[in-house]
């Protein structure tokens, strides 16, 4: 496609990134790769700009976006006050896959947070988010670049899939070294509560914090109020096919995807086994590619033996469980 263009992503040629930034300085849509997945980002303090990526994605209006930042002192411009908390996440976790719900200063667009009073700020890793907000100058909103409630994009092609015409510029630097989204933490909160979990594991956070709690499900009757995070409704990620998990030790899961497997064979089903060898990071930066992988081949159910929940296990179980319709985190 004439809006897709390669860069480089560890080294990523100027004349792209200032193509990149001017599109996003005009208003328009920029699809970009972080450490975790493919964003799709507008200039976070236009509002218009910022109504083109829920129209693009077809996401709705109480589903908040993630305000990606070039620094901190860019971060602490949207903020309207930052907990003691604050200096020490960033010092250890930025840049890196770690999102900070705070107060957000007045000039933050509704659009953006939801109508909420709080904003979620990132400082992303990958060297094409690092050169197009260091470039750009400005605030990106960047929710993943995918239509609303699908699996995230973890390469060009996927954004292409789901998006294709609908964004201005496609920066395509090959897979996302990370493969899930970051890790959301509401500091509004006390203790500070994980809404999502993501990159940064919650022992990881705890080290520094102390005591962090795990964010309520929300009910679907709340949504329409507006979420305090991304990803936080019941069904979200999900491929087209079924989704059923299996749960218990792995002896227990062995016997449980023998017989399930059996019996939707029997009935006709085409059925596809999620890949996991007990490596939960590799999980992770496969689990969406798998996803649509399989999907693309046409299966009706997938079964996913569900991983443990340390370290970035939480973010996958979490991920699964909404996939499958039944809510999230553990």
């Amino acid at each position: 496609m004439k809006n897709v263009v390669q860069v480089d992503p560890k080294s990523p040629q100027k004349n792209v990134i200032e193509r990149a930034a001017r599109v996003l300085q005009e208003g328009g849509l920029v699809a970009f790769p972080t450490e975790t997945v493919y964003g799709l980002g507008a200039h976070a303090l236009d509002a218009a700009a910022v109504r083109r990526i829920f129209a693009a994605k077809d996401r709705p209006d109480w589903d908040p976006l993630i305000v990606h930042v070039r620094d901190v002192g860019m971060a602490r411009s949207l903020a309207r006050e930052l907990p003691s908390a604050f200096e020490g996440l960033t010092q250890r976790f930025w840049p890196g896959p770690l999102t900070l719900v705070v107060q957000k200063m007045e000039g933050v667009p509704d659009e953006v947070t939801a109508r909420r009073s709080t904003v979620a700020l990132r400082m992303p890793r990958h060297p094409v988010a690092s050169a197009l907000l260091a470039a750009v100058r400005l605030p990106i909103a960047a929710p993943s670049a995918n239509r609303f409630g699908r699996p995230s994009p973890t390469s060009a092609k996927h954004v292409v899939e789901d998006l294709g015409d609908r964004v201005d510029l496609i920066l395509d630097a090959g897979p996302t070294p990370m493969g899930v989204e970051s890790t959301v933490l509401d500091l509004t909160q006390t203790p500070p509560a994980i809404l999502r979990p993501g990159g940064i594991s919650r022992e990881e956070l705890e080290r520094v914090l102390g005591r962090v709690t795990l964010g309520a499900n929300i009910s679907d009757e709340l949504v329409a109020q507006g979420l305090a995070a991304p990803g936080m409704t019941t069904k979200h990620y999900a491929p087209r096919a079924r989704i059923e998990l299996l749960e218990g030790d792995v002896e227990t899961q062995a016997l449980l995807l023998k017989k399930r497997l059996a019996e939707l064979v029997a009935l006709g089903k085409k059925v596809e086994v999620l890949i996991h060898q007990g490596d939960n990071d590799s999980l992770a930066r496969t689990l969406y590619a798998q996803f649509r992988e399989m999907d693309a081949r046409g299966a009706d159910v997938i079964l996913c033996p569900l991983p443990s929940a340390e370290g970035i296990g939480l973010a996958v179980r979490d991920r699964l469980l909404r996939a499958a319709g039944k809510g999230g985190h553990s």
